[in-house]
């Protein structure tokens, strides 16, 4: 019964319906033929150099980057250690964590924009009774409520246009976090390798300079070595012993830098690296390309020319407040005094027409709001440009750091070489009286000085290559979990 009332109460409103799609078809018309106010975005025209200003050396070739040893370039040094820390991070490092909840923080953002294309429905109900001069009234009312803004000017398109933008912006971010985490596991781990190692060379040094206590003691108590000779030997050992406690800290920390970049408490993956390994090997050759294939490949890039196109589109937002806002509304219900006559034709109404609102005077607050978003988009054009001559610079000096700390490294090899002979033979003249403890003295100090200082250049030529890898843009490919690959959809 109720629902033969209510298709007869809509029945009668064919007349409405043929207004209301009259309208709409206007709406419609009058909503493709105008253009959206506002600037249209374009691209910033940036011109890459040529060619690097670092001269490419010791390996370095300006050949094409393999796309898939750059997304991956952890796998370079065949380290397992290492694949699976990156592995381990890419699965639960917080901030990477933050970066996916933005990317579904704008496209739910997007769906908002979006909405103002379409009309509102709203439906309310309600039974009121009242009171008065010794009369009680019922009123019975229920309706349907609808909506809709045209997007003549451009608003909503605009809106929509930031939107989109913005959501792509957050995926390049997710890109960025993922450069930045790998590359920032790969230096930790290298640090926790180069302490465990400048350890290891610590310790070497101890045993030795320990024997030439010993042996400087049981001269001196024989009579054939004087107290300056003993309390030298007993410095130089205590010296390096003193070392050890910071090394140990240092391998601690980088331990716990590492568990902290995977999602883990400190101490989360000591297990893992209990065992001391060599410094990863960088391959003898890399190719890095030219300067242009590194400003495309690079998400930080991606993200700033998306944050520039998402605050044009939202100059045209605000401009759209310059002109006037229709809409088209209606109503249709009923509405009785007597539960009996809801549903009879008498109860039955109904309204519609288009609203035209525009703001006369605002004392400039809209053209304001347009400057504001002006001076906005010029700073994002700005910024854009300055992440670029950044990655330039990141790149010019990972290159340059590259190259000259493997130059550093061969001549340290060769410094650590000639310094074992030289101990040796100081030790050996000692003995033969041929020389005095000072002479030993140097070279043992020398000795451990160098072979520290290798340690610390084979982690470098390490580090630098992963910096290298980052200023090319590699390592966005880490297995994650759930990653979203394309923010369009």
């Amino acid at each position: 019964m109720i629902k033969n009332k209510t298709r007869h109460l809509f029945g009668d409103v064919k007349f409405s319906r043929k207004i209301a799609s009259v309208m709409v078809a206007a709406a419609l018309l009058a909503l493709t033929s105008c253009a959206a106010v506002g600037p249209d975005y374009s691209p910033p025209q940036t011109k890459a150099p040529d060619v690097w200003n670092t001269v490419l050396e010791n390996g370095m070739t300006a050949e094409p980057a393999n796309i898939q040893i750059l997304a991956k370039w952890w796998t370079v040094f065949d380290d397992p250690v290492l694949s699976g820390l990156v592995t381990r991070a890419a699965g639960g490092n917080l901030d990477l964590k933050q970066a996916k909840s933005r990317i579904r923080e704008a496209r739910a953002r997007r769906g908002v924009a979006k909405s103002g294309y379409f009309p509102t429905l709203d439906t309310s109900g309600g039974y009121t009774r009242s009171h008065s001069n010794k009369m009680t009234k019922d009123s019975y009312q229920a309706g349907f409520d609808a909506g809709w803004e045209i997007d003549i000017f451009g608003g909503t398109r605009r809106s929509v246009e930031a939107a989109d933008a913005s959501l792509q912006a957050s995926y390049e971010n997710l890109q960025d976090v993922l450069v930045s985490l790998a590359a920032e596991v790969g230096l930790n781990y290298v640090e926790a390798r180069t302490f465990q190692k400048r350890l290891a060379v610590a310790n070497a040094n101890l045993k030795v300079q320990e024997e030439t206590y010993d042996l400087i003691q049981f001269r001196y108590q024989a009579g054939l070595s004087d107290e300056l000779a003993l309390q030298q030997a007993r410095y130089n050992f205590e010296s390096t012993r003193a070392q050890i406690p910071n090394l140990r800290t240092g391998v601690a920390e980088a331990k716990n830098r590492l568990a902290v970049l995977t999602g883990k408490a400190p101490g989360g993956i000591d297990a893992i690296l209990a065992e001391s390994c060599p410094i990863p090997v960088p391959p003898t050759m890399v190719a890095v390309g030219i300067p242009a294939e590194t400003l495309k490949r690079r998400p930080d890039i991606r993200k700033a020319e998306n944050e520039l196109a998402a605050q044009t589109a939202l100059v045209g937002v605000a401009t759209a407040d310059l002109y006037p806002r229709l809409r088209l509304s209606g109503t249709i219900g009923l509405e009785a005094m007597q539960s009996a006559d809801f549903f009879k034709s008498a109860s039955r109404f109904w309204n519609f027409g288009p609203g035209v609102s525009w703001n006369v005077f605002d004392a400039g607050a809209i053209r304001s709001s347009i400057e504001v978003q002006s001076a906005l988009q010029e700073q994002s054009l700005i910024a854009y440009e300055q992440t670029i001559l950044n990655a330039l610079e990141e790149a010019e000096n990972a290159l340059i750091g590259y190259a000259n700390e493997q130059l550093r490294r061969q001549r340290l090899l060769d410094a650590v070489d000639a310094a074992q002979k030289a101990e040796t033979l100081a030790r050996d003249k000692y003995r033969s009286g041929l020389v005095n403890f000072t002479t030993v003295l140097d070279a043992q100090r020398s000795l451990f000085s160098f072979q520290e200082q290798l340690a610390i250049s084979d982690g470098a030529v390490t580090s630098d290559l992963i910096q290298l890898y980052k200023a090319l843009g590699g390592g966005w490919e880490s297995a994650v979990p759930g990653t979203e690959t394309d923010a369009t959809e």
